[in-house]
């Protein structure tokens, strides 16, 4: 077995479609679609691709930490109590463990993510 992954769709389980979560929901309704790439310590590291359409809602990281690469879209982050940061493709970001916001996307997003919990 390679411990050497590629992160690409073609490399993905079978996709994941979902809902917001009702309690986190703020506006829109978004529809989320995740490729899930790998899984390693147990299911403390995940890594895959995940998409949304345009929709507001609550994100709470808790004890995870989650690095997110924009492939495609634009997004809207505001932590509690800072201003609004916006993330278009190209760019990347970590949310640290704690962290807790809105997330709002303006136009449809595709991200590689990296979830460590």
């Amino acid at each position: 077995m390679s411990l050497l992954k590629t992160v690409t769709i073609s490399n993905a389980t079978e996709a994941r479609t979902a809902k917001a979560d009702p309690e986190k929901l703020i506006a829109g309704d978004p529809t989320y679609t995740t490729w899930p790439v790998d899984s390693s310590r147990g299911g403390q590291v995940d890594t895959g691709i995940w998409e949304s359409t345009p929709g507001t809602n609550r994100s709470i990281k808790g004890e995870a930490f989650e690095f997110c690469h924009i492939l495609e879209g634009v997004v809207e982050l505001t932590e509690d109590g800072h201003d609004p940061v916006i993330y278009r493709a190209g760019d990347s970001f970590v949310m640290k463990p704690g962290y807790v916001g809105t997330w709002r996307t303006i136009e449809k997003v595709r991200k590689i993510y990296v979830f460590v919990s």
